[in-house]
Parts: structure tokens; C-alpha cells; sequence
């Protein structure tokens, strides 16, 4: 008989996990669904199956793929858990086996067994393929039509070891390009940089050492560089092995962040250093000239993980704000200078994609303009003119939460921000959420339209869209 869950603020309201798959055809839809709207937008996040063992984390449920499938003013919705070992393995013993970070937790059943990961962060459709991503093992494919699981995508055996849950695809090559840390084993210096062309084959691969081991959320791509942030979020076996936390704040290890020509080799990296800051997420980058800009939503300390003797965090440390770098690479020194663009509380930045890597204009993010920064859950979605430093927000409504927006262009020629912002919205007088799409160029105006379920989309992670599958 499978065990209560406990109490825990992330599998609780609009954290909590739902324990059903279904098909909803032509939901309820309140305004009108955009005609130029055809394709699919999938989301993923952490859905736990069983109870968890030991303390629970939010990066450790299991990965749920949400599909909303869009066409002709209609929408279509259905959801899957992504059938991972670490999944099928619960199924058949009805409890939870594996614990969230540290291998030593899990059950002996499992002890030394591989598997191929959670797949419970992001979702990414390239080449024709639907894959779930997590950051320690390689891609997870599903049918983008049915969502069924098809299994571990490693480009037909050239991936050795992991890959981001944050790859970048260039608008101008098609290709996809990604990292991936803990590239040799469990907690390691070495990090991987891998290249995949528009058709979906490993074309290049290569391996460096980072000045120390890091969890390494993400990086930024612009049409010239290769930006890797290394932040001291720490890895070490040795506090895992003594019941320690696996990851850590160690501010004392600074930041250092690598910039490598996308024309050379890892053996061009250069390396810069900056006061401790964390980042999970960057909005976006370019090059101009030596110039490189990187937009980031920057904590001053890492969230949701402790200090190496297990201290909680200063939540006070924790909240994002939208802060600009800036690297000359014409100049011989190894600082970046450090500005904040708005003291905002926002995350899960985003923009239009066709202006990846380049100088762009709009961005968009998940915000929260209470006093107190809640993860998972932000009560507003915002737009910023970086031109002119105007903020527009959408206000989700009362007892309502939003997580990352995600920009859909209203057709493959419409100028730079012309489309729509599509976002799940949770409604706690409902319990229940809804698929929002709002137009992106009248942010604070009423939706376009809000298609309604009668269940809940757990606070994700990342979501993206998939043009014509429908």
C-alpha cells in the first residue's frame, strides 16, 4: 500500500503532484484562441509517484510532461509521467527507492544500479524529436503526438555522459548546442560541450576542467561565444559520504566564468572572476564587437540548498533580480563589470527565440511584486523594454500562480516581440489551472484567451513550444 505524503511546502497547494494521466480533447476556452496559434506547447516539471524517501527536495520528483496541442482555435490537452527506470522500478514495488541527490540514500534493491534519470526539467522539440531533459543523464525521447516514452536519446551512442537541461538553438544554424557538468562520473570538475546540427547528429564534442565541481544549471550562447558560468554551488562525494549535503554554498570559491570563441576550441577558454552570486536561469546574450552582454536573473546566494554543514540559506539572499554583464575582450583583465537592471523579483526569463544569441530587444519573465519572493509560485508576468527600461506587466489574478512564460511568434516573419505569451496559471479557488495566451506586444491587457482544466499542472520547470505539431 503506497505511504501518505508528508507535509513539505513544495508537495503542498500548487506544488503538489497529481497521480493520473488523461486526454482532455477541446477544453473550455474563455476569449478566443489566436488562429495564427498552431502547434504544441509542452511543459515538464517534477511529479512525484510515491511518497519520497527520506527528505524530499523539489528537483527530485519524477518528470510529468504536460501537452497542450493547439490548432484552429481549439485546444487539446493530455498529460504522461516520462517511464524512466527510476519510475518503472517504483511502479513494481509501489514505494519509493531512490533518493533525491546522494546515491547512498536509496534503497538496497537499487544500490549500483544506472539508471537513466528523472527527466523532470525542461522539454525541448528538435529535429523532430521530443526530448525531456534533466541535467545529470542524457536526453529522455517521447512521441510528441502521444507523449509515450520511447527512452534515453544519446545521437545514436555519440553522447558519453550527461547533458543540460538548457541547450541553446541557434535561429540561424538550426543547430543545437549544449554542456553538460559531472562529465566523467558523480561529481567532477570536468564538464562537456557538445554541438548538434539541424538534422539531430553529434557533430562535436569536447571535454575541459572547470576551476572547481559545480551544479551548473545553465550557460548562455551568443552568435560568437560559448558562456559557461561556474558558481560555487558545490559537488563533493566526500560531504555525501559523510551524510553531508551533496551541493552546498560555498561563496568563498567566488565566481568564475568561462568565454570561448564559438570558432575555437575549449583549449580558448577564458576565464573571468566575480564576487559569489548564483544563477539559474539567463535571459539571453550577444557580442558586439569585443563586447559581450549577458542578461541573468542573479540571486546573491544560492536558494534551496544549504551550506556545507547543512545551515539553511539567508532567504533574504535568495530572491532574483535582473542583472546585466558585461565582458571586454579587448582588455587584458580577468573582472566583468556588474549591473542591476531592475530590483524586481522575477525568474524563468525568456524571450523570442529567432533573436537568440543576438542583440534583442523584449524580454519576458515570471515575476512576483509581493515583498516576499515565493519559488514555484509568481504572482505576475512581465515584459521588459530594454530599450527604453519599461516594465508591462499581467497581473494572474487573485489566489493565482504563474510559472515561466514562453514566447510564440505570430508568424516566422513578424517583427522582433510580434505574438503571444502562452503560460499555465494555478487557481487555488479552483484548485485547478488554466493555459493562459496573452499577446505579447499588450502584456497588461486582458488575455486573449484562457483554456480551462479541471486538475492541476504542478508548478513546473520549463516549458517550449513546438511549431505545426499539432
Amino acid at each position: 500500500m503506497s505511504q501518505p505524503f508528508p507535509s513539505h511546502p513544495n508537495l503542498e497547494g500548487g506544488f503538489a503532484p497529481i497521480h493520473m494521466e488523461c486526454d482532455a480533447p477541446d477544453l473550455v476556452v474563455e476569449g478566443e484562441v489566436p488562429q495564427e496559434l498552431r502547434g504544441a506547447f509542452f511543459r515538464n516539471g517534477p511529479n512525484p509517484q510515491f511518497a519520497p524517501r527520506g527528505e524530499y527536495h523539489w528537483f527530485g520528483g519524477d518528470g510529468m510532461v504536460h501537452g497542450f496541442y493547439i490548432a484552429d482555435g481549439k485546444i487539446n490537452y493530455k498529460n504522461r509521467y516520462v517511464q524512466s527506470v527510476k519510475f518503472k522500478k517504483e511502479t513494481e514495488s509501489g514505494r519509493s527507492l531512490f533518493g533525491a541527490f546522494n546515491p547512498m540514500e536509496n534503497d538496497e534493491s537499487v544500490m549500483g544500479l544506472e539508471t537513466d534519470g528523472l527527466a523532470n526539467t525542461n522539454i525541448v522539440y528538435h529535429a523532430g524529436k521530443l526530448l525531456a531533459l534533466e541535467e545529470a543523464h542524457a536526453p529522455f525521447e517521447l512521441d510528441p503526438m502521444t507523449l509515450e516514452s520511447v527512452g534515453s536519446h544519446t545521437f545514436g551512442d555519440k553522447l558519453k555522459g550527461p547533458m543540460t537541461a538548457h541547450p541553446k538553438m541557434d535561429p540561424e544554424t538550426g543547430e543545437m548546442l549544449f554542456f553538460g557538468y559531472n562529465a566523467d562520473g558523480m561529481i567532477s570538475e570536468h564538464m562537456s560541450f557538445h554541438v548538434v546540427d539541424r538534422d539531430g547528429n553529434l557533430v562535436r564534442s569536447e571535454t575541459f576542467k572547470a576551476p572547481y565541481a559545480a551544479m551548473v544549471h545553465d550557460f548562455m550562447v551568443t552568435r560568437e561565444h560559448v558562456i559557461f558560468p561556474i558558481m560555487p554551488l558545490t559537488g563533493s562525494m566526500e560531504r555525501a559520504m559523510t551524510g553531508a549535503p551533496v551541493y552546498a554554498w560555498e561563496p568563498e570559491k567566488g565566481v568564475h566564468i568561462g568565454i570561448m570563441p564559438r570558432n575555437g576550441t575549449v583549449d580558448d577558454l577564458r576565464w573571468f572572476q566575480g564576487d559569489p552570486s548564483f544563477v539559474f536561469h539567463p535571459m539571453n546574450a550577444h557580442t558586439d564587437g569585443d563586447i559581450v552582454t549577458c542578461d541573468v536573473c542573479e540571486f546573491e546566494e544560492a536558494p534551496l540548498f544549504p551550506t556545507p554543514d547543512g545551515t539553511p540559506g539567508d532567504p533574504s539572499k535568495a530572491i532574483p533580480r535582473l542583472t546585466r554583464w558585461t565582458f571586454d575582450m579587448a582588455q587584458n583583465t580577468n573582472d566583468y563589470k556588474w549591473e542591476r537592471l531592475d530590483d524586481l523579483a522575477c525568474e524563468f526569463p525568456r524571450l523570442d527565440e529567432r533573436f537568440a544569441g543576438s542583440n534583442y530587444r523584449y524580454g519576458y519573465f515570471a515575476a512576483d511584486m509581493k515583498p516576499q519572493f515565493k519559488v514555484g509560485g509568481f504572482n505576475a508576468i512581465g515584459r521588459r523594454d530594454h530599450h527604453t527600461g519599461k516594465i508591462e506587466f499581467h497581473d494572474v489574478g487573485e489566489a493565482c500562480a504563474t510559472n515561466e512564460p514562453v514566447f510564440v511568434p505570430r508568424s516566422a516573419n513578424a517583427a522582433e516581440g510580434d505574438g503571444f505569451l502562452l503560460a499555465n496559471v494555478y487557481d487555488a479557488n479552483r484548485k485547478a489551472s488554466h493555459l493562459v495566451i496573452l499577446d505579447a506586444q499588450n502584456v497588461s491587457g486582458e488575455p486573449l484567451a484562457k483554456a480551462y482544466l479541471d486538475h492541476r499542472v504542478p508548478f513546473g520547470f520549463h516549458g517550449n513550444w513546438a511549431q505545426d505539431v499539432a
